[in-house]
């Protein structure tokens, strides 16, 4: 592996990002991807440089004297208490990870400290190590896993179900409740707000013709909630439809809903022309991985997550 080269020279802690920033990472970004073929930094580290950040981001970059940006940690905070951190390095600066978040849990701490989520995109053992050497436990596997579309047999809806589309300005104070009633104990998904959820409609890629709501006489009773992802060839050559957040009300637990919501949100995704389907899932989660499964998904890479406390200082 390549060692840290000594003419870089400057290192920034941010907690504000211009155009500039925004720029100089997308370039990192595009030149990490190209090498290991996976995505360094997810969509709210994306929101977060963009300025979109509920509770004030955080990052970290380094740059050599030609001001081209080598390494970068970003430390995304949407929930309080609760901080998502991803690296995005050349192989030139590979040695410098350790520090580099070392200097990220650093400027957590003076931001007032809490549960870090560590994030390995495509999972390595030098992963394992650096989360080890930080000071960081592995939490948890993200499956990604992919299907051909369109499916085989259409969604069939539980009886006194009815489903249309989610109304933007209408349907927020309805949805809240349900989501985080099942996100209960999930440390991302859990606890959204008015303002998080606006944020992510102001996202060039939200459309509320993908985001399908399901009631019942009770009122909202799941959701599934779908993103595109445009062509990123030759490593992603088509379009990927991405069942981004799903979830039904406790209310609905093993009585079909989650299946049709999953199978409903597919065919969304089959009209408007994607061919193949994608998803996160916890690999812990039995029930869910094997109704994917049962579906045709299939693993496409492991993401991992390894999690620490961070103290405030001065606590």
């Amino acid at each position: 592996m390549a060692r840290y080269p000594p003419y870089v020279t400057t290192t920034r802690v941010l907690d504000a990002f211009t155009p500039s920033d925004a720029e100089a990472l997308r370039v990192l970004a595009d030149s990490v991807e190209a090498v290991t073929g996976v995505e360094p930094l997810g969509a709210e580290t994306w929101a977060g440089i963009a300025g979109n950040s509920v509770l004030g981001d955080r990052g970290v970059l380094v740059s050599d004297d030609d001001g081209t940006v080598v390494a970068y940690a970003h430390a995304s905070h949407h929930h309080p208490d609760e901080w998502s951190l991803e690296l995005a390095t050349l192989d030139c600066a590979h040695d410098l990870r350790p520090s580099l978040v070392a200097q990220a849990i650093s400027s957590i701490a003076d931001a007032g400290g809490g549960r870090v989520t560590l994030w390995a995109h495509g999972v390595s053992v030098d992963d394992d190590a650096l989360a080890a050497t930080t000071g960081f436990a592995h939490d948890r596997d993200l499956l990604q896993l992919r299907v051909p579309l369109p499916l085989p047999t259409a969604a069939a809806w539980p009886d006194g179900v009815t489903v249309r589309t989610f109304r933007r300005g209408v349907d927020e104070e309805a949805w809240l409740p349900v989501n985080n009633r099942a996100f209960a104990e999930h440390p991302e998904q859990g606890d959204w707000t008015i303002d998080l959820i606006e944020q992510r409609e102001a996202e060039d890629w939200f459309d509320p013709a993908g985001f399908l709501v399901a009631f019942d006489d009770e009122g909202m009773a799941g959701f599934c909630w779908t993103k595109v992802h445009p062509p990123k060839p030759p490593r992603e050559p088509v379009a990927l439809g991405e069942i981004y957040v799903i979830g039904a009300d406790p209310r609905w637990h093993a009585r079909g809903l989650g299946r049709a919501l999953t199978t409903g949100g597919l065919e969304s995704l089959a009209d408007r022309g994607i061919t193949v389907g994608m998803l996160y899932v916890d690999g812990a989660n039995a029930a869910a991985v094997g109704l994917y499964r049962a579906l045709g998904f299939v693993d496409h890479r492991t993401d991992r997550a390894y999690a620490r406390d961070v103290e405030a200082v001065g606590s």
